[in-house]
């Protein structure tokens, strides 16, 4: 990274590879999948003073890059000529009549070519499917050609960038059971994931969520794609799963399919546990989710790992899902929590060196901890081993705990 910059979500990217993500027609948060009110870019001048702190430590050269002083700038798209956009709507309308009336062998060519042509930028993808490209690609999803179902499911996948596509692919009728068939049963890999990477996109759309849902077959194709594909594969289904669980409706359909089980595994692969456990720590939120996954063996000691080893973010997910399942999960789930080898350890470090939500959920679950503790001593009929804490007050607690009791805790706890 030479030139980080925030874009409004708050987020910090390098100017080069976000620029180049809005070019492509972005119109989301690379890392929250949020949408993005303005393409403003801020300099983010304290990472970048560390960065030219640390290249000079280590002699590495670094050239202030060009607008690394200006105080905030807005994307600008290179727009195409007007000759460049007539040409590629003329090649859109021929590749989109060979979809229509062409040989098999026609029909395939143009899948290539729209696909590469949906991938250059948000012109080609509007025009593309203003043309009526979208109802012959859904046709060709089904195509028992492995090369035609491949290019017609990725050209779907980049037109579904374009915010406004959205909605043509999900209101074609019969093309979100078709792309759902593609994860499902199709010819190749890169199709299943292509198509898993589908309806992720869709997703962003909170109203599609529970329609993607409801898709038979649908969440149980992610859930094992999530178990048994590629390390791609297996993004592009923890991404999908994690969209769809931000809808509350969705919490059944995703236990009975089993995606639940699957994210909980997921817990002990790296490149995806992130993900998992976010997705896990919106479907404890419900009491019927909590309860699924205090059913899981290893839920509360994968989290407890990616307590330990995880990523800031990972850390945050998993310390929220523990919080979770305490509040939801009842008397039980709270005492496997709490039960949990080296858990006051962890939330001690959490709470001096985690994100600063970390240290907000890691606070409460102390308290639940201690509050556990100290019953437990009650129970017993003497008063619980505790260590006061400065500036433990109502007024620090995380408010959305209902319940909280103040009582001396075994964990120093950060005032935030």
């Amino acid at each position: 990274m030479r030139e980080p910059v925030i874009i409004s979500t708050g987020q910090t990217y390098d100017r080069s590879s976000i620029s180049r993500w809005l070019e492509e027609g972005h119109c989301t948060c690379p890392k929250t999948g949020q949408m993005l009110p303005s393409t403003r870019l801020v300099p983010n001048r304290a990472l970048r003073n560390l960065i030219m702190q640390w290249c000079t430590a280590y002699g590495i050269p670094y050239d202030p890059p060009e607008f690394a002083d200006a105080s905030a700038d807005s994307f600008a798209v290179v727009s195409p000529s007007k000759a460049a956009l007539a040409a590629n709507k003329a090649t859109a309308g021929l590749l989109i009549q060979r979809l229509e009336d062409g040989s098999p062998c026609a029909q395939t060519i143009a899948a290539r070519e729209l696909r590469l042509l949906a991938k250059t930028g948000r012109e080609n993808r509007a025009f593309i499917a203003e043309a009526g490209a979208i109802p012959h690609l859904c046709k060709l999803l089904s195509s028992p050609n492995s090369v035609t179902q491949e290019n017609s499911v990725t050209a779907m996948l980049n037109l579904s960038i374009y915010e406004k596509n959205k909605s043509r692919i999900v209101d074609e009728e019969g093309c979100l059971e078709s792309i759902v068939n593609v994860l499902k049963f199709g010819h190749t890999t890169e199709a299943r994931e292509n198509a898993a990477a589908t309806l992720f996109s869709l997703s962003a759309v909170h109203d599609y969520k529970k329609r993607i849902a409801d898709e038979e077959g649908g969440i149980e194709a992610l859930a094992e794609l999530l178990r048994e594909g590629t390390p791609r594969g297996k993004k592009d289904a923890v991404t999908a799963l994690f969209n769809l669980s931000t809808h509350t409706g969705n919490c059944i359909r995703m236990i009975e399919a089993g995606a639940v089980a699957a994210l909980v595994s997921a817990l002990g692969n790296e490149g995806v546990a992130e993900e998992a456990a976010g997705a896990l720590a919106l479907v404890v939120r419900q009491p019927i989710g909590a309860k699924e996954v205090a059913k899981e063996d290893i839920a509360v000691a994968g989290l407890i790992g990616m307590m330990r080893c995880g990523t800031p973010r990972g850390k945050e997910n998993a310390v929220a899902a523990l919080l979770e399942l305490c509040r939801c999960g009842g008397a039980a789930a709270t005492e496997r929590v709490v039960k949990a080898p080296a858990l006051a350890g962890l939330l001690q470090m959490l709470l001096f060196t985690g994100t600063k939500r970390a240290r907000r959920k890691a606070a409460s679950l102390a308290r639940v901890f201690q509050r556990c503790e100290h019953a437990a001593a009650m129970h017993f009929g003497g008063p619980g081993v505790g260590y006061a804490l400065a500036g433990n007050s109502t007024a620090n607690r995380d408010s959305s705990f209902v319940g909280d009791v103040s009582v001396p805790m075994p964990i120093s706890v950060h005032v935030l």
